[in-house]
């Protein structure tokens, strides 16, 4: 008699294997007021993946005019790692939490931590900006931005793209061409 040969699938949560949490991803660590840096330079001690954006900025003092490197969204570090190793980040002085919802942190789209990178990189004018939820959404076609969406808004007479991070409620603006923009399909 010819048995049959049985396949099983291993699925994430059994047997102690969770697949998802011992994948890399991109996070946001929530820091405490004014320790970007420190919590940046911290996890570089640690070999700990991570990236602080940061914009230029010149501050208008008494007697001077200084030049500044500011975070681009002040109080938090993203951090690259496997979700197990989530103590690394959280033991470091100045960490408060990685931001999630229902006390599990959720990861960033890896598109837009890389193409923040990408305009970092490239030396493209990146600043803060509010967020926002409303007006036009569109897909940048070309590009070191390509492919990711976004809002347009209008500053003097030229014409910004807003990229917002919905998990950390915050934005940041870049110049662009309108010709590089198309609404959605």
């Amino acid at each position: 008699m010819i048995q049959e040969q049985q396949t099983v699938e291993l699925k994430p949560g059994l047997y102690g294997v969770n697949i998802e949490a011992a994948r890399p991803r991109w996070y946001a660590a929530y820091t405490c007021a004014n320790h970007e840096k420190k919590v940046s330079a911290q996890l570089e001690r640690r070999h700990v993946e991570h990236f602080l954006p940061q914009y230029d900025s010149v501050r208008k003092w008494k007697d001077r005019k200084v030049h500044l490197q500011m975070p681009l969204f002040p109080g938090y570090v993203f951090v690259r790692l496997p979700l197990e190793n989530r103590l690394r980040v959280l033991e470091v002085p100045g960490v408060a939490r990685l931001v999630g919802f229902g006390g599990q942190p959720a990861a960033l789209q890896d598109t837009e931590v890389e193409a923040l990178r990408t305009c970092l990189q490239r030396k493209i004018c990146l600043e803060p900006h509010r967020f926002v939820k409303v007006g036009q959404r569109v897909h940048v076609k070309s590009g070191p931005l390509q492919g990711l969406s976004g809002l347009v808004v209008r500053k003097k007479n030229g014409v910004r793209f807003v990229v917002s991070f919905d998990l950390i409620a915050r934005s940041a603006s870049v110049e662009m061409d309108l010709a590089d923009l198309e609404p959605p399909v």
